[in-house]
């Protein structure tokens, strides 16, 4: 088992990409994830969940997010929405006995441990499943830019030769163009329109021009499919195959939605998809070469009209290639068919004894599907963008499902008038847990979190320009039935003078608040400061997970309130009135805050003030 292990680890780490998962929220309720920042791996609407506690039914109506925050070790997400909390209480055997609301702000706790328990396999299916997205955007260009290469080639061609359909016409012949050319390259006498139409209205510059756009589209489209479509063919189907061999792991891989069926039809559409870029680059070649074939003979035929020696013409080496040409090509484009996608019921033809013998292969492990040359590669492009869409959702769907509310917090009352307001500035942060870990909990990181948020003045009469802390949402979520008082809180009152901005969560567990003067001038004209505080060192007061739902927290602690001030902590001064948003990189140690004059200004937060760098930014 040990050496199964190793080898998994080594298949899951081939992969220079480091794992990481990126969370959204929006004020409807969705939270998204998505690994790398680009491949969607789940998603829940927090209207969708219900958290059962002590015989209640606990749900989140009109949920609209303000903040998201993953833990370091992917177990946990916590989650900052306002919107009402409907709690339905009920009793075993009985129906539905009581029900009320809280509206106002809450902070849940989401259980995402499956991002940690299956990260290898997330992360070996999310980076092929990715790299197969980035391939198919590249055919998907490729079949845009090819078919307007050669859609505004054949649009240069009609419109150049569709004049001898005219002059056929006006001279009063009841023949089409391409009965008219044949009788030019067998010998025959040349009537008055096509000798109008090959020395007067194309002539010999015309039909160089002509020949030139065509003859390069043809060249380009080669160029496109020789360095871009097939080699990205042809690595999808390698990628793809590699995922179909790692949905036959079962035991890994079931779990987390990779689905052996699915995938076994997306190697194969990715086959016949290859199957179909060869048959293209081997009609585009056909259709090149006779292209420049008509137009060397009829260059040569316009030279010769145009010396007035003859009104006849030698026969030409390469005859067999100009009927093909005018009977199959002139007036048809098997590259556009190809290129787009059919209209109503049509398909291609494919000749009897081709269809047999794909049928015949279909029984020694060929395509299951045995249609597929009837189709266009436009077509197959679609199916097999659509196979591997269906494929790449059971992976969603499975891990959506495993994502669930465990705990939730109510942090303060809101006026249902207001939960539209302005967004309340909030921040959550995880920091390594270095107080009481058990032997048995040394042997994997332990995490605190604390969550920040500053209680707007409308939340309570007797309540104004606070800022409350929460620590240990996260932690001990097992014994929350019990009763257990891991959850602590703390309530801040900022300074007199002064009123919250905005705030964040700094490295080792501070807590930066950005707070603007309170002035009674012209916008703009007063000063801010920048106060620093060690959260881990503030009265926090222990409270009761089991009673949590009940009250809001902030009310539970109103009476605790710790009155900052600015001579006792550390302030750094902004010489700017301030606004949202304010920005802080815990890894570059420094501070970008807005003045309210529209300029950047960039602070070295691990500084004294003395040394203090200041940058503007008009």
């Amino acid at each position: 088992m040990d050496e199964a292990e190793d080898s998994f680890r080594e298949l899951s780490n081939s992969s220079n990409q480091q794992y990481n998962i990126l969370c959204s929220g929006d004020k409807d309720g969705n939270i998204c994830f998505s690994i790398f920042g680009i491949f969607p791996i789940g998603k829940m609407n927090l209207h969708n969940s219900v958290l059962p506690r002590s015989h209640a039914n606990n749900q989140i109506l009109n949920a609209s997010i303000c903040n998201v925050s993953l833990s370091k070790d992917l177990c946990h997400l916590v989650v900052m929405c306002s919107g009402d909390l409907s709690t339905s209480t009920v009793e075993a055997g009985e129906k539905h006995l009581s029900s009320y609301m809280l509206t106002g702000f809450h902070c849940l706790v989401l259980d995402t441990s499956i991002f940690c328990k299956r990260k290898n396999e997330l992360n070996q299916v999310a980076h092929q499943a990715s790299n197969i997205e980035d391939l198919v955007e590249v055919i998907r260009t490729s079949l845009s830019v090819m078919s307007k290469q050669w859609s505004d080639a054949m649009h240069t061609f009609t419109g150049k030769f569709n004049a001898l359909s005219s002059l056929i016409i006006d001279h009063g012949l009841d023949s089409s163009p391409q009965e008219e050319l044949l009788s030019l390259l067998g010998g025959a006498r040349t009537s008055p329109a096509v000798h109008q139409f090959l020395v007067n209205t194309l002539g010999e510059a015309g039909l160089k021009r002509v020949a030139k756009v065509v003859n390069g589209a043809g060249k380009e489209l080669q160029l496109v499919v020789r360095d871009h479509l097939q080699p990205a063919a042809e690595i999808i189907g390698f990628r793809i195959g590699e995922l179909q061999a790692l949905s036959k792991w079962r035991a890994r891989y079931q779990g987390i939605g990779l689905d052996e069926k699915l995938l076994d039809n997306a190697t194969e559409n990715a086959g016949m998809f290859l199957m179909q870029v060869e048959r293209f680059m081997r009609v585009l070649c056909t259709v090149a070469q006779q292209f420049s074939n008509f137009f060397s003979w009829l260059l040569k035929s316009v030279k010769i009209l145009m010396s007035e020696q003859s009104d006849q013409l030698y026969p030409f080496s390469s005859s067999e290639l100009v009927i093909m040409f005018l009977k199959f090509l002139y007036d048809q484009d098997p590259l556009k068919q190809l290129l787009e996608l059919p209209e109503g019921d049509h398909v291609i033809e494919v000749d009897v004894e081709t269809m047999q013998r794909i049928k015949e292969l279909s029984h020694f492990g060929g395509f299951s599907d045995t249609a597929f040359l009837r189709r266009t590669l436009a077509e197959e492009f679609q199916q097999m963008e659509c196979c591997f869409r269906d494929a790449f959702q059971m992976p969603f769907a499975t891990i959506s499902k495993r994502i669930q509310c465990k705990d939730l917090l109510p942090l303060f009352p809101m006026a249902a008038t207001k939960l539209d307001s302005p967004v309340i500035p909030a921040s959550i942060s995880y920091y390594k847990d270095l107080h009481e870990v058990s032997g048995y909990e040394t042997s994997r990181q332990s995490l605190i979190d604390y969550i920040s948020f500053r209680v707007p003045d409308i939340s309570n009469p007797n309540m104004s320009n606070c800022i409350g802390i929460i620590r240990g949402a996260i932690h001990d979520m097992g014994n929350s039935d019990h009763g257990q008082a891991s959850l602590e809180a703390s309530l801040l009152c900022i300074p007199n003078g002064y009123h919250c901005v905005d705030l964040s969560l700094y490295k080792d567990a501070q807590l930066i608040l950005l707070l603007d003067q309170i002035t009674t001038g012209s916008e703009g004209s007063g000063n801010a400061s920048m106060m620093l505080l060690q959260a881990g060192d503030l009265p926090f007061i222990s409270i009761s997970r089991s009673l949590s739902l009940d009250s809001w927290i902030v009310l539970e602690i109103k009476d605790q309130l710790m009155q900052l001030e600015l001579g006792s902590e550390k302030v750094r001064g902004i010489p700017h009135s301030v606004i949202q948003p304010f920005a802080v990189s815990a890894s570059r140690g420094v501070a970008c805050v807005f003045s309210a004059r529209k300029r950047a200004l960039v602070y070295i937060l691990d500084e004294d003030e003395e040394d203090d760098d200041e940058d503007d930014a008009e």
